[in-house]
């Protein structure tokens, strides 16, 4: 096939077919270089909300204006998570048959020095520690436990970064105290958290081999896009943690790219390597195939990588940093394998050259053993178990080249015309059924977007980590040992005018006692010593400070409501006409704030999502209707996935099976799901009706396009979704609540999209609007820019006879 004036993608995929060592090598240098310069500079995450400014925040700035270093970090102390400091806590606790618990000579000499060397331990970086013995508030005073807990309460140097910190705690966890009636000893808070490697990755890679082997057919052809995806997210990653030092960006920035890189690499792979052997299936040599492949798929690909790009980066509209950060690492990764997609992949498919369509049984058996073992990895397997797999596909591999049996290659897999598989037979169902199947699919859709009308945003804490870690373990030793609240102490505090008086103050301490949900609080009192007296109030008193503890868990709605209620009318009985303006702070202050904060901006970012998207599918597809009801089927199945995601996360239902623990939905969230979701359901609209489009402007009859569209891209987009569905869903395998929760979110969002919506709605309403699908009105037409991304109609050879039953349907 020749072509006058090929296109520059055609151009492209030529030259990198044709040149292929070129373009791996600059792949391999590109990886090499970029790694080495991000492990040369390292990365600068953190899970500080930056620049976020509020009441809480406005809170923490007034207690680091009044009062000194030392006071201010007594602050922190109380309530670490708000201000941002790298705090953790070392909790014990002592058997009730220890008369002094554990004031007990031996237990406090085995205690003390050990927190002595838990000073040490961060080397040149000294670790400060409040020990139980010097602040006699750190010992369980009430209750059953009463002389029986305590605490340290630890802050790490500045700076601090989660890596290290885990170091340090990993020595310390090797050097626990032991002493007779000792029973635990806890290690708590986020930075000396357990922390576990993600495998979730090779599990979703162990799976997706099993799932391109079945859609292909092919062993080399499934490896090509594995190997593709992870080259772009290697270089990806390594200039998303380069970056992060320059722009913030939260630890779990890097996991969620990978996610979303690895899920979009294969399934973008997967499009073009299934046109480029459809177009040797049809007598194209390997160089045309290729060429062609970038310019009809590929256009699809970059189209749908640039909507997943524009999704994501959405989330600058949010003007936080830390959210701006997650956004800009997740298009970065998206960007890198879209360019590996385009660039690298043709290379990978001009060095398979004619052994792509060749399988052999030790090929085959290699394969299924790589699979296993990179499954049992994720799953949690001893290492040497997943290694023995591993050797086991090399060995057979060296043995298949010189045993017969196991050269022998397996038989072509035969390929059907279009019209004679299942997927068109079932494509011909669903135009016979269009008013029941598109009434059906929206209706599970809305039912299952039912529980979203009752989410709750707020933050987790170490309340919801896995039972039996010491995370988990020291968070509900202090909740039994202190009290519900101790685990969120709301800090209050006030900019005092002059003339401020002592009965002021003393009237506001009472009047937050006194508050409805406040266990106890401490704050400025005539009565106390004046030692304990600067704890509250400035040298200067200009500013003064109270800790309230709560009645009930940092999670629980009545502590919300706790916070509005100091903030509102509690106060303004003993503040009226005073001058002095009570500010609430604390880590569920912030939380409040933070989610009030995003909620308002909410409109603008989906605004902006899907006005650019409506507008850019517009001009795709040359049609109003089209671009409509995309983003309002899209707008449902997102609901759909919302709803999931609060009646397992919030709700808790499952928890026997999946071990989370109900928690409000994290307030960063609803927006990471839908910028992300949004994007890759574009992907598959984009790759069915992109197709569709493509029958359409061949034919001119809607009913015909609708059914040859599907039963085209039905395979290939099942298999996409398949993998894309287990490399997130696999992600529910980890530790971190957030990664869980975005992995079960995606997961179940793609699997709507890819089955009742591209499935059953989108067909279904195509042919129900027949050809005022693509109307567009003339003067909107010259408007808009003309993006082709079905490439050039009569490039595709052996196209399908028109079929006789649909001929002249769906014009109405």
């Amino acid at each position: 096939m020749s072509v006058s004036n090929p296109s520059a993608l055609r151009r492209l995929g030529t030259f990198a077919y044709r040149r292929h060592w070129l373009v791996i090598g600059v792949w391999i240098v590109a990886i090499v270089v970029i790694g080495g310069i991000s492990g040369a500079r390292g990365t600068g995450y953190s899970d500080s909300f930056g620049d976020f400014k509020s009441e809480s925040t406005t809170g923490f700035d007034l207690i680091e204006k009044g009062f000194t270093p030392k006071e201010a970090k007594a602050a922190a102390d109380d309530d670490d998570k708000a201000t941002g400091a790298a705090t953790a806590t070392i909790s014990f606790e002592v058997s009730s048959s220890v008369a002094d618990g554990v004031n007990d000579p031996a237990i406090k000499k085995a205690m003390t020095a050990f927190f002595a060397r838990v000073a040490k331990a961060g080397g040149d970086r000294p670790i400060a520690v409040t020990s139980p013995y010097d602040n006699p508030q750190q010992i369980a005073t009430k209750g059953a436990l009463a002389g029986r807990v305590a605490y340290a309460s630890v802050v790490l140097p500045d700076d601090t970064q989660q890596a290290e910190a885990q170091k340090w705690s990993k020595k310390i966890r090797e050097d626990l105290p032991k002493a007779e009636g000792l029973e635990h000893v806890y290690l708590g808070g986020q930075y000396f958290a357990e922390f576990e490697a993600p495998s979730s990755e090779v599990l979703g890679i162990g799976f997706a081999i099993v799932i391109l082997i079945i859609a292909f057919g092919s062993v080399l052809a499934m490896g090509l896009p594995i190997g593709m995806a992870l080259a772009g997210i290697a270089v990806g990653i390594s200039t998303v943690g380069i970056v992060s030092n320059y722009v913030g960006m939260p630890e779990f920035t890097t996991t969620v790219a990978v996610m979303i890189g690895l899920g979009v690499g294969i399934d973008y792979a997967l499009f073009i390597v299934t046109r480029f052997r459809e177009d040797l299936h049809k007598g194209m040599e390997g160089e045309a195939a290729a060429g062609h492949a970038l310019d009809t798929a590929g256009r699809a690909v970059i189209f749908a990588g640039i909507t997943v790009v524009i999704s994501v980066l959405g989330m600058l509209v949010m003007g936080l940093e830390f959210i701006q950060g997650i956004g800009i690492g997740c298009a970065i990764a998206v960007v890198f394998t879209l360019l590996a997609s385009i660039t690298l992949l043709p290379a990978l498919l001009g060095l398979a050259g004619s052994k792509l369509e060749v399988t052999r049984r030790r090929g085959l058996i290699a394969a299924g053993f790589v699979a296993v073992g990179m499954v049992s990895l994720g799953l949690g397997a001893p290492a040497p178990i997943a290694f023995a797999l591993f050797i086991l596909a090399i060995l057979v591999l060296v043995v298949g080249f010189f045993l017969p049996a196991l050269k022998v290659p397996l038989a072509p897999r035969k390929q059907k015309p279009s019209r004679e598989t299942f997927w068109y037979r079932y494509s011909r169902f669903i135009q016979h059924h269009a008013w029941f199947t598109a009434i059906g699919g929206l209706a599970l859709l809305v039912i299952l977007a039912v529980p979203v009308l009752s989410i709750r945003l707020g933050f987790s804490d170490e309340g919801n980590f896995p039972k039996g870690s010491d995370t988990r373990d020291s968070y509900d030793l202090l909740a039994d040992a202190f009290g519900p609240g101790f685990n969120g102490p709301l800090i209050l505090v006030a900019e005092l005018p002059k003339g401020a008086t002592d009965a002021q103050l003393s009237a506001i301490t009472a009047r937050i006692a006194e508050t409805d949900g406040v266990a106890n609080v401490a704050g400025f009192s005539p009565d106390l010593p004046a030692e304990a007296t600067a704890g509250f109030i400035s040298e200067d008193r200009t500013v003064a400070r109270w800790i309230a503890t709560p009645e009930t868990a940092p999670q629980d709605e009545a502590t919300d409501e706790l916070v509005k209620d100091l903030r509102g009318p509690a106060l303004a009985s003993v503040t009226k006409g005073t001058g002095i303006d009570v500010l609430v702070t604390s880590f569920t202050a912030t939380g409040i704030d933070f989610s009030s904060y995003l909620g308002s901006r909410y409109p603008a970012f989906f605004g902006a999502v899907l006005g650019l998207s409506f507008i850019l599918l517009m001009a795709v597809f040359r049609s109003v209707l089209v671009p409509l009801k995309a983003v309002i089927v899209n707008l449902l199945s997102i609901g759909a996935a919302y709803g999931v995601v609060v009646a397992i996360f919030q709700w808790g239902w499952m928890s026997g099976l999946t071990g989370i623990q109900p928690a409000p939905i994290e307030p960063f969230i609803p927006m990471m799901l839908f910028a992300i979701v949004f994007g890759l359901s574009m992907d598959y609209e984009v790759f069915l009706l992109s197709r569709m489009k493509e029958e359409y402007d061949r034919t001119g009859n809607n009913a015909e396009a609708v059914a040859d569209g599907l039963a085209v891209t039905a395979r290939v987009i099942t298999a996409a979704a398949l993998i894309m569905v287990v490399v997130f869903g696999s992600f529910l395998l980890e530790n971190n609540r957030v990664i869980k929760l975005m992995g079960t979110g995606l997961a179940v969002a793609v699997l709507l999209d890819a089955t009742v919506v591209r499935m059953l709605a989108v067909p279904a309403t195509m042919e129900l609007l027949g050809d005022r699908n693509w109307w567009l009105p003339k003067w909107l037409d010259k408007v808009l820019p003309v993006i082709h991304v079905e490439g050039a109609a009569d490039d595709v050879e052996g196209d399908p006879e028109p079929d006789p039953e649909l001929v002249g349907a769906g014009q109405a």
